[in-house]
């Protein structure tokens, strides 16, 4: 390994929808005898690549401490190995922020109980700068006084901010860095890249004393050798007074993936649809038992696993949707998403026990009604039930949610209930996953999806879904247990605009057959408001007022007394309509004649 250099994944995939750049890399000690500079590049293949993108990150540690070369090296080793274990499900900025934060908190634990807890400036510490190249977005991540910039012509845009505190005119600090506090401060930007742009990382040992001119000059004529580029620009520096250490990345992008063709999509695409399935037929290793639903989308079918004799469900795609990719691409998803979850609150689906001759997917079997069937046969379930069943709901949202996953089609019919009261959330085609959304192609593309009734009113102003979004959904399903209707009836489908949404009204869930505490009637409110920012929080938050009187939400609500209690609302306008003529008849005896 070259000193200062982690070593590079093999070369770009060749396929001809992938990503593909080229990078040129250049790292040298300069006039110090030790290099506390550290690089690195990482250009994964197949699905890795599709799913994680390219990383190029380089840390220069400062010259105040002796060990800020080993911080560097921790960094960018760490940060790339850990970075590709990340969940695949998490968006690149939550993922490489939460590598980072662990990084920062152990290089700062290291200084604290090291020999210099009382000068962090000679302990763990480094400047770090990164970009995640994923898909067409280049994902720029900074802390320091490296830079990070475009190339433009004969100009370099800078993309970041030095970090530093200047005391004086040539006298200055780092205000910022990798391990320097407890909390770290990061910055973070995101930039859609074309084919052909060009991208710099370099420490200030190199744009302090290189003009851009002469780096843009340098890169254009070795645009066919990178490493030589970098190599001539570090040269440079050096000839032009540079005591620091030098490193440069230059990061060329070749080509940009096709957003329609990722790992299950290409999947879809290869897979034949399979043969008319009846009972007793055969589809690699399991054993149809019975149709259990069909529709112009679908088959599901009861099968038998031959090798593990347990019961589990064979989803099938409907011919009528062979020409759909987006249909085809979700149905898939369905299934990648399942395997990804571990919650006895959200559906399986078994691991893959070898190659499919077919397009089909498989889940566990869940034996029980829906929610849909449930309200149906209790239209009056106590207040307990209810809470019992939401909880369950959320604990199956929350887990969703920590993998940066919106389910986005909640409602009854999508709710199991066992033959022991447990609920599963099931149909994830629409579950909205953050690092596939960043890849493009379909998942990518905001759609309004699910059943109107439990869309949350954003969807119909074309905004993306959020947590909250889900919990718009749970608020209606948990009215709608509570009262059998809905809080907006059809309202909501027709507000499509934010001046049609601040229109509507709520209905309140007490009526004469049932009546439901006020603060819990608050609490749903809360939840099903047409603005998203003044739900919840939290789900937690939803729960614990679902289970505590919160005395706020009932004299903040400021509905009207006809929205609150119609009845009552009458009965008082009748009694004062009553006094009103009574009183007119007594001070008018001749009115009645």
């Amino acid at each position: 390994m070259a000193a200062g250099r982690a070593p590079r994944a093999p070369d770009a995939l060749k396929a001809g929808n992938a990503l593909r750049i080229e990078v040129g890399q250049c790292s040298d000690k300069g006039a110090k005898d030790v290099n506390q500079d550290f690089h690195g590049c990482v250009h994964p293949r197949g699905s890795l690549l599709a799913r994680k993108g390219v990383v190029v990150a380089l840390a220069d540690g400062i010259s105040s401490s002796e060990v800020s070369q080993v911080a560097a090296e921790t960094a960018v080793k760490s940060f790339i190995t850990d970075y590709y274990a990340t969940a695949e499900a998490w968006s690149v900025k939550t993922a490489v922020h939460r590598v980072l934060a662990a990084i920062n908190s152990w290089l700062y634990a290291q200084s604290r109980h090291g020999p210099h807890r009382f000068d962090l400036n000679r302990g763990y510490v480094c400047t770090f700068s990164a970009v995640v190249l994923k898909a067409t977005s280049a994902h720029v991540f900074h802390i320091g006084d490296a830079r990070i910039a475009y190339l433009s012509g004969e100009r370099l845009e800078p993309l970041t901010e030095e970090h530093r505190l200047w005391v004086a005119h040539d006298k200055s600090y780092l205000s910022r860095a990798l391990g320097m506090r407890e909390r770290l401060e990061l910055d973070y930007r995101r930039y859609n890249v074309e084919e052909g742009a060009t991208l710099v990382l370099m420490t200030d040992g190199v744009y302090e004393h290189v003009s851009e001119r002469d780096i843009a000059r340098v890169i254009r004529e070795h645009g066919d050798n990178l490493d030589l580029a970098a190599r001539r620009i570090v040269d440079r520096a050096r000839r032009n007074g540079s005591t620091d250490n030098l490193t440069i990345q230059i990061v060329r992008v070749d080509q940009l993936p096709v957003p329609e063709l990722d790992v299950v999509g290409e999947r879809a695409a290869l897979l034949p649809f399979p043969p008319a399935l009846r009972a007793n037929s055969l589809l690699d290793g399991y054993r149809i038992l019975r149709n259990i639903h069909s529709s112009a989308r679908s088959h599901v079918y009861l099968a038998d696993e031959l090798n593990t004799r347990r019961p589990v469900v064979v989803k099938t795609p409907s011919v009528d949707q062979r020409d759909n990719p987006d249909y085809l691409e979700r149905f898939l998803t369905e299934e990648w998403v399942a395997r990804r979850l571990d919650n006895p609150h959200l559906l399986k689906a078994p691991s893959d026990g070898g190659r499919r001759s077919a397009l089909y997917t498989v889940f566990e079997y869940v034996e029980g009604q829906t929610l849909e069937q449930w309200m149906r046969d209790n239209p009056r379930p106590p207040l307990e039930r209810v809470r019992g069943i939401v909880e369950q709901i959320v604990k199956g949202l929350r887990a969703l949610h920590r993998q940066e996953m919106i389910h986005q089609d909640l409602r009854p019919a999508n709710i199991m209930i066992d033959r022991h009261g447990g609920i599963k959330l099931i149909d994830f085609g629409s579950v909205r996953v953050a690092g596939i959304a960043e890849s493009g192609g379909p998942m990518g593309r905001q759609q309004r999806l699910g059943t109107a009734q439990y869309t949350a009113p954003e969807y119909f102003l074309g905004e993306p879904g959020t947590p909250r979004s889900d919990q718009f959904a749970l608020g209606v399903i948990c009215y709608q247990m509570l009262s059998g209707r809905l809080p907006y009836g059809a309202g909501v489908a027709r507000a499509t605009s934010r001046a049609a949404q601040r229109k509507l009204r709520y209905r309140p869930l007490g009526n004469r057959d049932r009546a439901i505490p006020q603060w819990v009637d608050g609490c749903v409110r809360k939840a099903v408001h047409p603005n998203p920012s003044k739900r919840y929080d939290t789900l937690s938050e939803f729960l614990h007022d679902l289970r505590h009187p919160n005395p706020a939400l009932v004299a903040a609500r400021g509905a009207p007394l006809i929205e609150r209690h119609p009845l009552l609302f009458w009965k008082l306008l009748s009694l004062t309509l009553f006094l009103l003529v009574l009183a007119l008849v007594v001070t008018h005896p001749g009115l009645h004649a």
